[in-house]
């Protein structure tokens, strides 16, 4: 892609944004005509008197039904109003295409609207269902009053059984939409967590006050009105306001009963106010962001860049500003419910790194709605002194101490995509400031000169093939020209000492199994994830193309990896340049062998099975969805599986990702002990990975606790144990 077709793009999609607060603006005259309109309408029809029912605005004087009309009509144009200044600070953003894909936009619609994404929280699931219930059935309750009220006496329907049901399902709402506010507010100020206590403000308790006084009001006006008909029988199908009806005697029934109508609606107005100014505003942009979360990138791949190999008019690269972000970007910010669970599962912030996933988003609002001259995300006494400027706000620490695994994305229950702003911050900070830790130029200097970050020479890429007793095949070696997969070894795989053991365990089961493949040999590259990862765009593209150009020359079409980053990149970002792979990771493969039957029937020399703790890598769990050949492996060798606590989606990384493997970790508890600590205490007999970088951080980890006596080994290394004979070639 050049720079000018990206340009050209954005330009295209540039009018479609612009329209967003010009909608909103028009969607909020149109509501207060509409509601006007309601209004005059309502003076046409006979409203007659039903033995079972009841009258609508009956004892509210007939100047307060003309305020309220035109004071709603007001404030609904105002709400939109506000919100359509909201858009302008999203659209300060560039381009993100996030149109397509319709029923998967729709299906997370559902979702969210349904709040299926929030019960992965059981206790805030349960009590944001309350209160979102509750208010639905209330507000379609108000709706259905005021449709019945605008039709001729022949049609309307609610009198008789149909009102008494109609009462009594409003009375039900009432009570779950106050039962779910008291477990908010138990929540937030009784027994509150820490990332809920960490981010109480003022606010909160405003948000919830409106939002209980809409409902108390609501029974009492409905409790003083029963008073003043004098509590007739059937009005005790209302079987919470029947009995409140009892605080009001009939004789002061009316004037209480206008006073709580005329609160009621003044509580509904401050809602209305409210919902865009503050963080209730979720309750829009939340369903919103869902719908708007489907894209056609695969979630494990970075966002595309031009090739900086080819263009040179190119002015920043990365993210700096909040207009170098995107509007989705932007627009996330306000979706955000500040609920903490990106941070409760980030391992950085866990093991007391400076950075904060949660923090990240709303720092990052900060500075859009400085910008656009509108509230912040959350309210704030931090000051502002670059215009637009990220950094102003976040520090390249924070940047820094990711280790890309994802579990924010993950956990997020609205699909705000963190990760993804703070992979642009690095590409801005190492490419355009180069800025980034010290430990990086060597892996630099090395993947760019030796074409791998440990530094080797590329003479020794095949060296552990010396340790087999068949000879592997290279490509363009001794005649063979092609095969049905390129196995890409990877640079772990080729030199580090733990996991070429993994490469010749592989290379067994795949011979064993008669799979056609051969390697690269000297020609292989590293695959750029640590310099893509880590910022230094330009380094990866210049490994990704001349790895492509290698392919493509050979044919190449289905690749086999050990490696969770290879896998991710080969399969997920080659092909924003061109190269579109078939890519399998040997968990997969090797689970597909097993059902087929071509790899032997395990036999363990003693006779015993071992319970061995599977560490998921977050490159091939969170990014690829990839959980159960892993497990399926592990099981096929005979032995047991057994779940650390965090395991599958919540899985805690090992502290590799993102180029970590190749920085110190000189702030707080290390990431791997961290993970190492909660692998142990499985009492497992081992410890099984599927990731190169996985194998060294918890072996590491491990060692460094004194348990030499729970080995960590590959997937690969464990179903190579039941090979009942040495692999002879096939």
């Amino acid at each position: 892609m050049s720079i000018t077709l990206e340009e050209e793009t954005q330009a295209e999609q540039r009018p479609r944004r612009l329209g967003a607060a010009v909608a909103l603006e028009t969607v909020g005259v149109s509501a207060a005509v509409a509601t006007l309109s309601l209004g005059l309408l309502g003076t046409i029809p006979e409203h007659p008197h039903f033995d079972v029912g009841r009258e609508v605005f009956g004892n509210i004087p007939d100047p307060i039904v003309v305020l309220f009309y035109v004071g709603l009509a007001a404030f609904l144009w105002l709400t939109f109003h506000l919100f359509a200044q909201r858009a302008a600070s999203w659209e300060q953003g560039s381009g993100d295409r996030r149109t397509g894909q319709w029923e998967e936009r729709f299906k997370k619609l559902s979702e969210g609207l349904r709040m299926k994404t929030l019960m992965r929280d059981r206790r805030a699931g349960v009590m944001h269902s309350l209160i979102y219930y509750g208010f639905i059935v209330l507000f379609l309750g108000t709706v259905t009053l005021e449709i019945d009220h605008l039709l001729p006496s022949n049609l309307k329907f609610l009198h008789g059984v149909v009102y008494q049901g109609y009462s009594a399902i409003l009375d039900l709402a009432s009570l779950v939409f106050l039962g779910g506010l008291a477990l908010a507010f138990a929540g937030r100020y009784l027994i509150p967590e820490w990332r809920i206590r960490s981010k109480t403000k003022p606010e909160d308790m405003w948000i919830l006050g409106v939002l209980a006084l809409i409902g108390i009001t609501g029974l009492l006006t409905e409790a003083a009105r029963i008073s003043l008909a004098g509590r007739p029988e059937f009005e005790l199908w209302s079987f919470v306001g029947y009995p409140l009806s009892y605080l009001f005697p009939v004789a002061t029934a009316s004037g209480w009963h206008q006073f709580f109508w005329i609160f009621h609606v003044v509580a509904f107005v401050a809602f209305l106010v409210i919902l865009p100014v503050t963080k209730l505003r979720h309750m829009v942009t939340s369903p919103a962001n869902l719908f708007l979360s489907a894209r056609e990138r695969p979630k494990g791949a970075m966002r595309e860049m031009p090739n900086l190999l080819e263009v040179e008019d190119i002015d920043t690269i990365g993210a700096s500003v909040v207009t170098d972000l995107t509007w989705k970007q932007i627009f996330d910010t306000d979706a955000c419910t500040i609920c903490g669970r990106c941070t409760s599962v980030c391992p950085a912030n866990i093991t007391g790194k400076p950075l904060d996933p949660r923090e990240m988003v709303l720092k990052t609002g900060e500075v859009a709605a400085a910008n656009a001259g509108v509230s912040p995300p959350l309210s704030t006494t931090a000051t502002l002194e670059a215009a637009g400027s990220l950094f102003d706000r976040i520090h390249p620490d924070e940047v820094f101490a990711c280790t890309t695994c994802r579990a924010c994305d993950e956990i997020c229950p609205v699909n705000i995509e963190i990760l993804d702003r703070i992979l642009d911050m690095r590409r801005y900070l190492t490419l355009m400031e180069s800025e980034f830790p010290t430990e990086l130029g060597k892996a630099f200097v090395a993947m760019e000169n030796q074409s791998n970050p440990w530094g080797l020479s590329q003479q020794a890429r095949a060296d552990w093939t010396s340790e087999l007793d068949f000879e592997v095949p290279v490509f363009g070696q001794n005649g063979k020209d092609s095969a049905e997969y390129l196995w890409f070894v990877g640079c772990a795989g080729s030199f580090d000492d733990r996991n070429t053991a993994v490469s010749v365990s592989l290379a067994r089961l795949l011979n064993r199994a008669g799979i056609d493949f051969a390697i690269l040999g000297t020609a292989e590259l590293c695959n750029g994830d640590p310099a893509r990862r880590s910022g230094n765009e330009f380094v990866f593209q210049q490994l990704a193309l001349q790895n492509i150009e290698t392919f493509e020359e050979l044919g190449v079409e289905k690749i086999i990896t050990q490696c969770a980053h290879c896998f991710n990149t080969l399969g997920n970002e080659y092909r924003q340049f061109g190269g579109e792979y078939e890519v399998v990771h040997h968990s997969q493969l090797l689970a597909e062998l097993l059902r087929q039957g071509r790899i032997d029937e395990p036999v363990k020399a003693n006779g015993e099975k071992k319970t061995i703790a599977y560490h998921d890598p977050c490159y091939l769990g969170r990014h690829n969805d990839v959980y159960v050949a892993p497990r399926e492996v592990v099981a096929g060798s005979g032995n047991d599986v057994v779940e650390m606590e965090r395991s599958g989606t919540r899985a805690l990384c090992c502290g590799a990702g993102g180029a970590r493997f190749w920085m110190e970790e000189t702030t707080g508890k290390k990431v791997n002990i961290e993970r190492a600590e909660e692998a142990l205490s499985t009492e497992a007999d081992e410890i099984a990975v599927a990731c190169p970088f996985c194998f060294v951080m918890l072996d590491d980890g491990v060692k460094e606790l004194g348990r030499d006596d729970v080995p960590v080994r590959d997937i690969a290394m464990i179903l190579a144990d039941g090979l009942q004979e040495p692999a002879e070639p096939v």
